[in-house]
């Protein structure tokens, strides 16, 4: 049997299309775009159009919200299922999931076939091998939410047990858990303590746009970045939005 490392390195190949070996992609509006130093993840797409425009214009994984206790961007498992299967590698499909138990995540993603599950709630001990018995080949990614330094422990404490961490601004206490797409930041001196100490990828979400992504890289020095209402208008991928997102992306100039 290959050591753990090998089929992380081999998982993460795929989950993430490598920027520095990537080609120019060309965009909707037929502009050549290189690719940004870290990786860009779309979440809340909500249609196989939006997910070729994503595609387009160099997203190296997108984000499909199953039922949620709020936040946007939900959609019916059979319409993830359909996006996934229109997705090509390597661009990675991720479906988020709050729910808990193991055996129910396992009968979900049967149905949506997606090559990752984001995990946006705690899950139980023991759950991850659980996982890993039933869904071989397919990556754990896990949202720690960011609201102060616990968060750090708390990720240390998960990220053997996955293949990379979400950092996110939500609040699973409260009586509506916030699991995602709150529009908000956290604090990124937290989340860079996460991504020098995590012996696994961790990808930085939270209120990211194009106005300020680049400082939320060079702070934080995420392996990725992901967003979802910062590219969007009334629910809606915002083309434009999404162009200055990757523009901005793409300008990122680490020292």
């Amino acid at each position: 049997m290959r050591p753990e490392w090998w089929r992380a390195i081999t998982l993460l190949g795929t989950l993430c299309a490598l920027p520095g070996n990537a080609l120019p992609m060309r965009s909707a509006d037929s502009r050549p775009r290189l690719p940004a130093p870290v990786r860009v993840k779309v979440c809340c797409i909500s249609s196989v159009a939006e997910a070729r425009t994503a595609i387009g214009y160099g997203a190296s994984a997108l984000g499909l919200v199953s039922a949620m206790p709020s936040g946007p961007g939900c959609i019916e498992e059979d319409l993830i299922a359909e996006i996934a299967r229109e997705v090509p590698p390597p661009v990675a499909t991720f479906l988020l999931t709050a729910h808990q138990e193991p055996g129910v995540i396992v009968e979900q993603h049967r149905v949506c076939r997606t090559t990752a599950i984001q995990f946006v709630d705690r899950l139980a001990p023991g759950a991850y091998a659980v996982l890993r018995r039933h869904l071989p080949g397919i990556g754990l990614i896990q949202v720690i939410h960011v609201r102060d330094k616990s968060a750090l422990l708390q990720a240390l404490e998960i990220a053997p047990y996955v293949d990379a961490l979400l950092l996110d601004s939500g609040n699973p206490s409260l009586p509506v858990k916030e699991l995602g797409g709150t529009g908000r930041v956290h604090d990124w001196s937290i989340s860079r303590q996460i991504c020098e100490e995590s012996p696994r990828p961790v990808f930085l979400a939270g209120g990211l746009h194009s106005r300020n992504v680049a400082e939320a890289v060079r702070i934080a020095r995420p392996f990725g970045v992901d967003l979802c209402t910062g590219v969007r208008t009334e629910g809606t991928l915002d083309v434009s939005k999404l162009a200055r997102f990757m523009d901005a992306a793409a300008g990122i100039r680490m020292p």
